[in-house]
């Protein structure tokens, strides 16, 4: 089999575990290659699990979040890159307070572009992952993910662009990652219902018809990963400080999520090879022997 490689760019540690981490377990199961880049060290991330909410970890917590990530690493089987940057924070407020400076979202796009490019010359990925123009959702550093890739993308292989970073490479397809799907969260909320079980879904879906749009309408891609759900739950835990055991992620079991949800979602943006919808495959229409140089 022909090795393919697929690059997942995210903002923060944990959003490889929530967006599409079974699809790169399944592929790097398969012989293929995965990278995820981070682009932030998730500094000013608050810790949301309850048993993690500790004066010794919040004083910790840059640290902390490297160990998470490189435990959540480990449970995908794939290649890791940390760009550098400083998390922005999510502002709260009316009106909402300026961004800190130093922050990601507040970097020069052209800088982080060049950065990003590096990385692509030298893993020389088939398929780049990243965010939609929303951001999946809009905190700063998902906004930022989103205009820098795009960048990244048209000129990583401009044999005109920072030619001194590395040779071109020409990735052939783009597409946004979209972990959080309505349709999803209400089908495992009804199931706990009828089984007169508490539901952990019912805040996330009274905000999510207020907020949100009807994401699946967007979707062309549903790649089959069942068999590795059990991965992606393990690297959501190597986030202790971020997921709640007790929380949405975990609220219904795995063997039910196989049997009424086995896919994780995405949507082409750009591609440069010829395919068809509906798609269940991330390398549909690439042909290794035809990309290599």
């Amino acid at each position: 089999m022909s090795t393919l490689r697929l690059m997942a760019i995210h903002a923060h540690p944990d959003d490889e575990a929530s967006k599409g981490a079974a699809t790169t377990a399944r592929y790097v199961a398969e012989g293929h290659e995965a990278m995820i880049v981070t682009c932030t060290g998730g500094e000013r991330g608050d810790i949301l699990n309850p048993a993690m909410d500790s004066p010794g970890n919040a004083e910790r917590i840059p640290e902390i979040r490297r160990e998470e990530m490189a435990r959540a690493i480990a449970a995908l089987g794939a290649q890791h890159h940390w760009l550098g940057y400083i998390d922005s924070g999510l502002p709260q407020g009316d009106p909402l307070p300026p961004l800190p400076p130093g922050c990601f979202a507040l970097e020069d796009d052209d800088t982080v572009v060049r950065d990003l490019v590096k990385v692509i010359r030298k893993f020389r990925p088939h398929v780049i992952v990243t965010y939609d123009e929303n951001g999946g959702y809009p905190h700063p550093d998902h906004l930022k993910v989103h205009a820098t890739s795009m960048k990244a993308w048209d000129e990583a292989g401009n044999p005109d662009y920072a030619p001194e970073i590395g040779k071109p490479w020409t990735p052939l397809k783009l597409y946004y990652t979209h972990g959080f799907i309505r349709q999803r969260m209400q089908l495992f909320h009804d199931v706990l219902l009828r089984e007169g079980k508490p539901s952990p879904y019912g805040p996330l879906l009274e905000r999510w018809q207020a907020h949100r749009a009807d994401i699946m309408a967007r979707v062309t891609t549903q790649v089959p990963c069942a068999d590795y759900f059990e991965q992606r739950d393990d690297a959501l835990r190597a986030h202790a400080t971020q997921i709640d055991p007790a929380g949405a992620f975990f609220g219904t079991p795995v063997e039910v999520q196989r049997k009424l949800w086995p896919t994780e979602e995405f949507e082409l943006a750009a591609t440069r090879v010829s395919t068809s919808y509906p798609e269940n495959d991330l390398f549909a229409g690439i042909s290794v022997e035809n990309t290599e140089s």
